[in-house]
């Protein structure tokens, strides 16, 4: 039995053996057979605009994946909404890039489901503080992608230590249940917290360890005084009854005894219709499954052109494409070198030119991108 856990390395993402066998079968075909075309290949995940938008995110690995390979590449802006048609571009000889697609679409793939499941989170509580929490749900060597696609989403920040480390954010998160049931009490948990953890840190203390949510909540006020900064209700759903109702009597019990400025925090198995519904009430929220468990968007990668004519696999649509964006939030695919529609803004921008990145990712740009498309295609609109 290996001592090694079961994690692909970095040097074999960038060798291109982190890949479909068959895809190294081809290299042999084709090299065999002395045959390189040169094509245009593109990533997308429905021909044609269906009124769904999700969001583009995982650029940046993807975009370190290929460079350095003699090969030209456009694409979407990371946080961009999108909606059918192409979301990247790739044109060069066809050997010099055909191992890395499996790599490369799970890099897409996965970290725009995230995104696109964190930005419904966002959505649903725009006027709250909104963490992600659910790295304990994915395999850890993943979780910096995860933590990434909700900062591109808009969420504000997350829980996980290393992830952060990678991003150069500090993780958020206060204190489990774990830390009051190892005092067996949970005044002498909550001041020994106080007592031990740096100042900078909220004081938001867990409360419905062992009994109500209000009593708890005024219990930990009382003991704390001016230095508590918020509770956190993170009560299992088989112990939750009315949550809304819940958090009212919390809310209004802290006010009737001064604690007005202490904040509600809500956790636990959490989605945007609960965030909806407690979003007048709570404060802030940690999203956990709903974002870290999102599935992945199904991408696929299709030559279109080949040595310079349009060609497709049944089920595709040949030629090379841009995808546009009008004044009115709509979403429209046509091929490149055809007028573009009214006022349409052309999405696939220069990414990589003959091997090299021409183009810099700033997590919070990529925020403010999504954000606003998610306003101006009305993405999830609920009220």
């Amino acid at each position: 039995m290996s001592d090694r856990f079961d994690v692909v390395s970095e040097a074999a993402i960038r060798d291109g053996t982190a890949t479909d066998a068959y895809f190294l079968r081809t290299e042999e075909t084709l090299e065999a057979a002395a045959r390189n075309p040169r094509v245009v290949a593109e990533v997308t995940q429905d021909q044609f605009p269906t009124g769904e938008f999700d969001v583009l995110a995982g650029l940046k690995d993807a975009a370190r994946l290929l460079e350095g390979l003699p090969v030209d590449v456009d694409a979407m802006r990371e946080g961009r909404l999108f909606d059918g048609g192409p979301v990247m571009r790739i044109e060069g000889d066809y050997l010099d890039f055909a191992r890395y697609e499996t790599s490369l679409l799970g890099f897409l793939s996965h970290q725009s489901g995230v995104a696109t499941a964190a930005l419904e989170a966002r959505r649903a509580a725009p006027d709250s503080s909104v963490l992600s929490f659910g790295a304990r749900h994915v395999h850890p060597a993943i979780a910096p992608m995860i933590e990434r696609g909700a900062l591109v989403a808009g969420l504000d920040g997350f829980s996980h230590v290393a992830a952060g480390e990678v991003l150069g954010r500090e993780a958020s998160g206060t204190m489990p249940h774990a830390l009051v049931i190892a005092f067996g009490d949970q005044e002498e948990a909550w001041e020994a917290f106080d007592e031990a953890v740096a100042p900078e840190v909220p004081r938001i203390a867990i409360c419905d360890t062992y009994s109500d949510e209000k009593d708890e909540s005024l219990r930990a006020a009382e003991a704390l005084g001016d230095a508590l900064d918020g509770v956190r209700l993170d009560t299992t759903s088989s112990r939750r009854g009315d949550f809304r109702h819940i958090v009212r009597e919390v809310r209004w019990e802290l006010d009737a005894r001064g604690y007005e400025d202490v904040e509600i925090f809500v956790s636990g198995g959490l989605g945007p219709d609960e965030l909806r519904n407690l979003r007048d009430l709570a404060d802030g929220f940690g999203v956990g499954g709903h974002v870290s468990n999102a599935d992945p968007l199904d991408f696929a990668l299709d030559i279109v052109e080949l040595d310079g004519d349009p060609v497709s696999k049944r089920g595709k649509l040949s030629g090379k494409k841009q995808a546009f964006r009008t004044p009115d939030g709509g979403h429209h695919v046509g091929l490149a070198d055809r007028a573009d529609p009214e006022s349409g803004e052309a999405l696939l921008e220069p990414l990589i030119r003959d091997g090299e990145i021409v183009r810099e990712f700033d997590v919070d740009e990529a925020a403010e991108r999504a954000l606003e498309d998610a306003e101006a295609v009305g993405f999830r609109e609920e009220t």
